[in-house]
């Protein structure tokens, strides 16, 4: 394919250059590739919306898994009811590109009907529209149960909202655990990330009884094989992205589980070419794209088409291209994945994994 990315083609179709006068790397061609799949970010945070960012949505037919989460440092995101009425909205006035997947507030653990009430706002949510719930990291991380232990995903009161989530042909989004570095181990391929010294939230070396990143993902383990009927998507390649030997006997084991790539290819490129190419083909019917894209309400919605079709640019040249060039500032070479594997990761994918995704797309 050869070529820049979308970003570069849509700015010379919005152009309307004639294609003797465009650069010949540069070609309509990739969007029309692109936009044929119908492709699905299913890992993306977005709270506000904007005609061009709706045109931006329409031009590249993306359509995207909008994704609740609360986050308790966060003056937005520590309350479920402004997030969740923000989300809806945006879906809706986006109505086929964009999909809710919800989730529950695990702060309130110790509330006595925490359960009943996680599952009847999960249910609400489900019966206007939702798709999909999740868990985020401050499971395992950050959330202690009143005897001061830290929660993890195999948490007792978690038990009925797994089968609540199976009992409605719905699927858990788990993004538990984080890279090495949260731990204090560096990454085996030279990335370096200075997310901890901004996040020092997330630094689990100062924390005293914390659980490893180990038992963290153990405890995922035994949850998938205690709930067989309930489908789980690893966000962030399960928080082993730096792993893949390790990830690959998990898809092996467990076979209601899938990884998403969200904010994680910047690893994939560290890693050598050949590896990642081979457990991309291998695993062709379970790894599903996203981003971790996000539109928050106070972000200058402006920048925001312009943010994100660089990004799938970006990420496209990676996966449908053998060229080499720099992403985020790493040189790379792109893992030319045959056009069938491309379109299980950026379609087929999500609409297998996420049932009634397909019911939402135009």
């Amino acid at each position: 394919m050869g070529v820049l990315g979308i970003a570069a083609a849509l700015v010379l179709a919005r152009h309307g250059k004639p294609a003797h006068d465009r650069t010949p790397t540069l070609s309509d061609r990739t969007l029309v590739e692109f936009t044929a799949l119908e492709p699905i970010d299913a890992h993306t945070h977005v709270f506000r919306g904007s005609p061009a960012f709706t045109g931006m949505l329409d031009h590249l037919h993306m359509h995207v898994l909008d994704i609740l989460y609360v986050d308790d440092s966060d003056s937005y995101l520590k309350s479920m009811e402004q997030q969740r009425k923000d989300a809806f909205s945006f879906v809706e006035s986006n109505s086929g590109h964009a999909q809710l997947c919800t989730t529950f507030d695990p702060f309130l653990l110790k509330d006595p009907n925490f359960s009943k009430n996680a599952i009847s706002g999960i249910n609400n949510d489900f019966a206007h529209g939702a798709v999909a719930a999740k868990i985020w990291k401050n499971v395992g991380m950050e959330i202690m149960d009143a005897s001061g232990k830290y929660v993890t995903p195999e948490e007792p009161r978690f038990e009925d909202i797994y089968r609540d989530i199976a009992a409605h042909n719905k699927t858990l989004i788990l993004h538990v655990a984080d890279p090495d570095e949260a731990w204090g181990i560096p990454s085996p391929w030279g990335f370096i990330s200075k997310y901890y010294d901004a996040n020092p939230q997330w630094n689990m070396t100062t924390k005293r009884g914390a659980p490893s990143k180990k038992d963290i993902l153990e405890a995922t383990d035994r949850v998938l094989v205690r709930h067989p009927d309930l489908r789980v998507i690893g966000a962030r390649f399960g928080s082993l992205e730096d792993h893949l030997d390790e990830l690959s006997p998990r898809l092996d084991r467990y076979p209601n589980f899938a990884v998403d790539t969200a904010a994680r290819v910047r690893r994939m490129v560290y890693q050598p070419r050949d590896q990642v190419r081979a457990f991309f083909l291998k695993y062709q019917d379970r790894i599903i794209y996203g981003t971790d894209l996000h539109l928050f309400p106070a972000a200058d919605e402006s920048s925001a088409p312009s943010t994100w079709e660089n990004q799938y640019s970006l990420d496209w040249r990676y996966f449908a291209t053998d060229d080499t060039f720099a992403y985020q500032g790493h040189q790379a070479q792109g893992l030319k994945l045959p056009p069938e594997v491309l379109k299980k990761l950026y379609h087929d994918n999500a609409i297998r994994w996420i049932p009634g995704l397909e019911n939402h797309l135009h």
